[in-house]
């Protein structure tokens, strides 16, 4: 395992879509101002509420999330390599012997008739006008 990034913390922008700003939740337009005290202060209690609580709930709820996170993940990693992965190499394997079956049932039953469909026509010959 590799240093945990204590700098950029969402490296592959898996959350892209959740990075929320004051101008992207308020925004009051051309002849809708409030006081600009109003405005200043309601940008400080958006700004420090959404940290404050995002902190706390981090805090309280991060660590036990992040144990259930994983516990998912590698009950998901434990199925796929020892149930799913085998289960499709037995599929696959399967499969490739139907696959020969049916190759041979169509060469004996299908081969010749179409062969002699084609032995057949290739006699015909069109002449213009």
């Amino acid at each position: 395992m590799g240093e945990v990034n204590l700098v950029n913390r969402d490296e592959n922008n898996v959350n892209d879509h959740i990075k929320v700003c004051f101008e992207d939740v308020l925004a009051e337009p051309d002849g809708s101002h409030s006081i600009d005290c109003v405005w200043k202060l309601s940008y400080c209690c958006f700004n420090c509420s959404k940290g404050c609580c995002y902190n706390l709930l981090a805090i309280f709820c991060g660590i036990p999330s992040a144990l259930c996170w994983g516990f998912e993940f590698a009950i998901i990693a434990f199925y796929h390599i020892w149930y799913m992965t085998p289960c499709l190499r037995a599929y696959m394997i399967n499969c490739g012997m139907m696959q020969k079956y049916f190759e041979t049932c169509l060469r004996c039953c299908i081969g010749p008739v179409c062969e002699t469909c084609g032995l057949f026509f290739s006699r015909i010959t069109v002449k213009n006008g």
